[in-house]
């Protein structure tokens, strides 16, 4: 048994690390074409509408997909109940959005923004085809197969929307970009994951499911309204060009954090949740996952901080300066914002969404008074607001593992503490090479190529558990130690 989940929890993170650094590396290169074929205001319009479609996402999943990937051998009624109410939620939530399309236009002062909500609202419908397709994927602990539709989709998708900038569309091209991926990434999970409804709706199967479901319905929709309010805020506060700078800020750290923090996070929980009755093991694998992410996290946000200046420049032009003082500050918020997704998964894994919804109602009370206390001083403000949050943010989470495991703050502080010293002297390498070297290509190919060997050289020779384990995995032979 313990040989057998060795082998899916490395097949896991190996395939999900796979899927994640190809799809967002495409993602990336095709976000810089787009970036310089389009205005902030572009993406300010898209950052206005993005807490409409996450909640209406939300509800229309309703948490089920969490609670099917955690039920021992879920039943073809599971599957195709939730598949059922996944399908019709989403048909509900499509038309409220195309009714209230105008009084969102008209918040915001944006009257092109009730033809485009309409037609990004679409997405919903057509993604509620292959939920089931994607959460027995992740069940499967099959991100091969994911990484192979995730790829074809940011290609295709991307292709798209580059052709629809080029030709002069604005912000329309990010509107077909949206739809084709959705299009095709659903397409392919139909084709390449065999599955189909073979049972009808089952009540049985509803209410053992959104028993779950429901608690983590509200933690989510709780944190999506939050991740979003900025985006409200300042849309309506400031413009669509501010929050097009905001948006763009942090979309590289977020990419760069997201990108490990889902590989290791969609293969921690079903992973930790095949061992949720031996709480040793539980707490064993648990921090294995925490040494990795800040092993990988902390080196590239802090570099992210330090080059942000050449980085923008370089790849986006002058026109997104007011980006960089917004995307050093953000770097440093997600510091922790990984291993509070993965810290969750314990309480998820345990069966206890009570207090996850409890925490999230907490944390979130306070990061509103953090936000509106913010708003008044700039968009700086309100970035170094989020960076107070994440620490708090943290720190509540291990105040709550501490009491369902014994396994609290310090315990985790000391895992990550030569992650982040190391990481230390990468800050000071970028930010020296960034301010010696005016030539943005030049700074940033100095310190490509210095950085990350100087980080793998103070790992290797402080024997850090997480470099031996990611030595392992780049001989393809990566294990987690007992």
């Amino acid at each position: 048994m313990a040989d057998d989940l060795k082998k899916k929890a490395v097949s896991g993170v190996s395939w999900s690390f796979v899927e994640q650094i190809l799809t967002r590396g495409v993602n990336f290169v095709i976000g810089i074409i787009l970036a310089r074929l389009l205005s902030p205001t572009d993406y300010g319009l898209v950052g206005m509408i993005s807490v409409f479609i996450a909640i209406s996402q939300l509800f229309i999943d309703g948490g089920l997909s969490s609670a099917l990937i955690r039920t021992k051998d879920p039943s073809e009624k599971d599957y195709s109940t939730v598949f059922f109410i996944n399908f019709i939620l989403s048909i509900l939530f499509y038309f409220i959005l195309f009714f209230t399309a105008g009084p969102i236009a008209s918040f915001y002062k944006q009257p092109i923004l009730k033809p485009f909500l309409r037609v990004i609202a679409l997405t919903l419908i057509i993604s509620s085809f292959g939920c089931i397709h994607n959460t027995l994927l992740t069940i499967r602990i099959d991100f091969k197969t994911k990484s192979y539709i995730s790829v074809a989709t940011a290609i295709l998708s991307g292709a798209a929307g580059i052709w629809f900038a080029y030709k002069g569309y604005g912000v329309w091209a990010l509107a077909v970009q949206s739809l084709s991926a959705t299009i095709v990434c659903t397409l392919l999970m139909i084709i390449l994951v065999k599955w189909h409804p073979r049972a009808g709706f089952s009540k049985e199967s509803f209410n053992r499911l959104f028993a779950f479901s429901s608690k983590l319905l509200g933690t989510n929709l709780i944190r999506a309204i939050f991740d979003n309010a900025y985006n409200i805020v300042i849309g309506k506060r400031f413009s669509a060009a501010s929050l097009g700078y905001y948006g763009r800020a942090g979309q590289f750290p977020i990419v760069a954090n997201a990108t490990i923090s889902s590989a290791l996070s969609r293969t921690a929980f079903p992973i930790l949740s095949q061992v949720q009755d031996d709480d040793e093991r539980l707490i064993s694998a648990y921090e294995k996952f925490i040494q990795l992410f800040a092993f990988l996290s902390f080196p590239i946000l802090l570099w992210l901080c330090a080059c942000a200046r050449p980085f923008v420049y370089f790849l986006l032009t002058e026109k997104w300066a007011e980006c960089v003082p917004l995307m050093q500050i953000l770097c440093v918020s997600l510091l922790t914002n990984g291993i509070t997704n993965i810290n969750l998964n314990l309480f998820f894994v345990k069966g206890r969404s009570d207090i996850v919804l409890r925490l999230e109602v907490i944390k979130k009370t306070i990061a509103v008074i953090i936000l509106f206390g913010s708003m008044f001083f700039g968009l700086k403000a309100m970035c170094y607001g989020q960076v107070l949050f994440s620490f708090i943010e943290f720190g509540l989470n291990a105040l709550y593992t501490r009491r369902i495991l014994n396994y609290g703050l310090w315990p985790q502080i000391k895992v990550m503490v030569p992650c982040f010293l190391c990481s230390m002297i990468v800050l000071a390498e970028g930010l020296l090479f960034s301010n010696l070297i005016e030539i943005p290509w030049v700074s940033l190919t100095v310190s490509i190529v210095i950085c990350p060997a100087t980080y793998w050289l103070m790992s290797k020779a402080l024997r850090l558990y997480a470099y031996q384990e990611v030595s392992e995995l780049i001989r393809n032979k990566f294990k987690l130690s007992e």
